[in-house]
């Protein structure tokens, strides 16, 4: 299973690099449009770069993949939260079971109490 796991990231590596190699033209990635970046007072949010197509494409699959996994995150917190309560509950209760198993083999003979627990 760990080979396959490999084969497929060595596709997924072998796709990328072939796409990356094919988009290395630069294009300009603005944060506004030029209409809005005359308006006065907005002129300090309008940034321009220029970048690599390949890095621009990358740079969004990548964003995409950490915010899904962040509101995934978010998403199973109250799933976490019960799974740690009654984790926790089953601690109490375990606990609890092996003080009454105590408190009934205290008039037993100690063998008996001991192969009782290994029964248990």
């Amino acid at each position: 299973m760990r080979y396959i796991r490999y084969a497929v990231y060595a596709v997924v590596a072998i796709v990328l690099i072939i796409v990356s190699l094919a988009n290395r033209d630069m294009v300009t990635l603005s944060t506004l449009p030029d209409g809005m970046a005359a308006i006065p007072g907005m002129g300090w949010l309008a940034i321009a770069v220029e970048l690599p197509l390949f890095i621009v494409v990358l740079g969004a699959i990548l964003l995409g993949f950490v915010l899904g996994e962040l509101f995934e995150w978010l998403r199973e917190h109250k799933y976490r939260v019960e799974a740690r309560t009654k984790q926790g509950e089953v601690r109490k209760l375990e606990r609890e079971l092996k003080k009454t198993q105590v408190e009934r083999d205290k008039d037993k003979d100690e063998v008996l109490a001991i192969l009782d627990q290994s029964r248990a």
